[in-house]
């Protein structure tokens, strides 16, 4: 890191070279702040690392606890192969095990979960398999409860894998990882500012193959021609192997869970230019067969759909949506994303997020409160 990226900034990690091996992985972990200090979990999503989060932990209270893991196949952790088949159930269980350790957190530790994009369905995963373990859940621009698009790793660009693959640090074409994360990450890519070569160092970090990124590509009859392959991680995040609506709306105990989001994110939307079938319907993929047989995913429609089942099942959320926002609120919105994060932390001690305390599906935008109505290929 150049000296550049902290210029007046104080660095947010006290040990960024944690490292735990459990489930037979080499896992690496920034951790900050007293061990029996108020638990903080962090889950950044694809084509990121734990370090995507190091805006946010600069503003986060010292005394807290908080663990950022790379997850397998990203940062330094190792890049053991995805089993698709179980959707992301192999992030999920790698952090179960991650609580399980010590010197992590204390034993019986349930921490506040803040997860981004694919790692809001990670969280998701963690939450449906060991709700005992997950205190209060906060999704930022997370991905369907049904999955994400079509075409599984088939979908992806193949310059993006192979720049990727490459290092490649350019600004010279329009699926170069700069320019996608100056594009898709943020709505503007000014609010990177010092951090841009940090973030995307975390880019760069991908580990990319058929068992990590993309994934194994498989033909397919129907259009688009290529469907979810059993490997790699756009194969886990497609709905044929990604599907917890259900699940996640049966949760016992049911933790409060905070959405938030920015209506200009084009990754996750309901209008997603990563969505095969919505490129389709705008021309951009040829042999769209139409509305009827292959219409595009509304993301943000069904999620609201399935947190408003888990709120009428006993639990609560809120929907947080920042006007003119892409798909990383805590790098465009830092303060306003930590006052969320530390108002959840603060009401999840104090016992104050229980379903009687909070109106389900509330939705803030800005200051104007009202009732409710990952990268390229994800």
């Amino acid at each position: 890191m150049s000296p550049d990226h902290t210029v007046g900034r104080s660095p947010p990690w006290q040990d960024p070279c944690m490292e735990l091996t459990v489930r037979g992985l080499r896992h690496n972990l920034l951790v900050r702040g007293p061990i029996d200090g108020p638990p903080v979990l962090l889950v950044h999503g694809n084509c990121s690392s734990a370090a995507f989060w190091e805006p946010l932990v600069r503003l986060l209270p010292e005394h807290w606890r908080i663990v950022a893991p790379d997850l397998r196949g990203y940062g330094s952790t190792d890049a053991a192969p995805v089993d698709a088949t179980r959707g992301l159930r192999d992030f999920a269980d790698d952090l179960a095990a991650l609580l399980d350790a010590e010197e992590v957190f204390p034993a019986g530790t349930r921490p506040v979960v803040v997860a981004h994009s694919m790692g809001g369905g990670v969280a998701m995963q963690l939450l449906i398999d060991a709700p005992e373990r997950v205190a209060a859940l906060l999704l930022e621009a997370p991905l369907s409860p049904y999955g994400f698009g079509l075409g599984g790793a088939g979908a992806a660009n193949p310059d993006f894998v192979a720049r990727l693959e490459a290092g490649d640090r350019g600004d010279d074409s329009p699926v170069s990882p700069r320019m996608i994360l100056r594009t898709y990450y943020v709505a503007d890519p000014a609010s990177l500012g010092a951090d841009e070569e940090l973030l995307l160092d975390t880019v760069l970090s991908t580990a990319t193959g058929e068992g990590n990124y993309p994934g194994d590509a498989v033909a397919c009859g129907d259009w688009p021609g290529v469907g979810a392959g059993r490997r790699g991680v756009l194969n886990a995040m497609a709905p044929q192997w990604f599907d917890i609506a259900d699940d996640l709306v049966a949760v016992p105990g049911k933790p409060h869970v905070i959405w938030v989001r920015g209506d200009a994110d084009q990754i996750v939307s309901d209008t997603s230019l990563f969505d095969l079938a919505y490129l389709g319907k705008l021309g951009a993929v040829p042999g769209w067969p139409g509305e009827e047989l292959c219409p595009p995913q509304p993301m943000v429609t069904e999620t609201r759909a399935v947190l408003d089942r888990y709120a009428e099942a006993g639990g609560s959320y809120e929907e947080i949506v920042y006007e003119g926002v892409g798909h990383s609120p805590h790098i465009e919105r830092t303060a306003d994303f930590t006052a969320i994060v530390t108002r959840l932390v603060a009401d999840t001690a104090a016992g104050n997020v229980t379903a009687g305390n909070v109106t389900a599906g509330n939705v803030t935008a800005g200051n104007v409160t009202g009732d409710a109505a990952d990268a390229p290929g994800r």
